[in-house]
């Protein structure tokens, strides 16, 4: 498989997963930098409501909130490697799919 065609269609896997949230949004709340190293740490809070189809059940109107932390490393310009950590289990209890 050609990396073109892996990221389309991881692309479109991420959409699929991403439907049930048409309103995702993020607030960046901190960012780190370590220039030496290329590395760089994202604190965000990520935010949506379950109004598109998708996910285990119908659309249910119901938000979530959830705190998420992403480590990028960065060869030159250029993302090498991202790592996010987030409470999955938080937002199936939130949503109530859990």
């Amino acid at each position: 498989m050609e990396v073109h065609d892996w990221l389309r269609e991881f692309a479109e896997s991420i959409k699929a997963l991403l439907a049930p949230f048409p309103d995702l949004r993020e607030e960046l709340r901190s960012l780190a930098i370590d220039e030496e190293q290329n590395i760089a740490i994202a604190y965000r809070v990520v935010k949506g409501t379950h109004t598109g189809e998708g996910g285990p059940v119908p659309p249910t109107g119901t938000a979530f909130e959830v705190d998420t932390v992403s480590v990028m490393a960065f060869d030159g310009d250029r993302l090498r490697h991202l790592t996010m950590v987030m409470n999955d289990l938080l937002v199936d209890e939130q949503l109530g799919w859990a």
